[in-house]
């Protein structure tokens, strides 16, 4: 069994009290979704006319090879998501994936690309290896973290 995990929300609600010249100092853009934008803190989609925050995020910060950022949405005011183990939520089961296993010295272990609607198996076989310490989401089109996953429980 896995656990998908939001990014937590109070990592980003000062972005709430930010004005708009604020915001582009720190390189953070504000959009209007259209209705697929997702949010990696609430993991669904932000509704249509919702405003959401375009900003990149070091979903990788150990110092080895794989260490990464890239840009995330976030919905205004965003509410943390707690899915129920062994679920995908909509956002991310909705879109094709790219699957990657880390090892607990944080270097990539194995890789697939997948639909979300197939992404539980794939995901069950990456943690089937003992060597497969957590595992990133990411939405394969745009290169976007989407998610971390870990071993339920943990």
């Amino acid at each position: 069994m896995f656990q998908i995990h939001p990014l937590p929300a109070a990592a980003f609600s000062c972005l709430n009290d930010l004005s708009e010249e604020e915001l582009a100092e720190r390189a953070i853009q504000i959009h209007v979704s259209d209705g697929s934008f997702p949010c990696r803190v609430s993991l669904a989609d932000a509704t249509a006319g919702e405003r959401v925050f375009l900003l990149n995020f070091e979903h990788q910060p150990h110092g080895t090879p794989y260490r990464a950022s890239h840009a995330i949405f976030v919905r205004e005011n965003a509410q943390e998501s707690r899915p129920e183990p062994g679920v995908i939520p909509q956002s991310i089961a909705s879109r094709l994936l790219s699957v990657r296993a880390f090892n607990r010295q944080h270097e990539i272990i194995d890789a697939d690309v997948v639909e979300g609607t197939h992404a539980a198996e794939l995901i069950s076989a990456f943690f089937a290896n003992p060597d497969t310490g957590y595992i990133h989401l990411h939405f394969a089109r745009r290169g976007c973290f989407a998610a971390k996953v870990t071993r339920a429980g943990r």
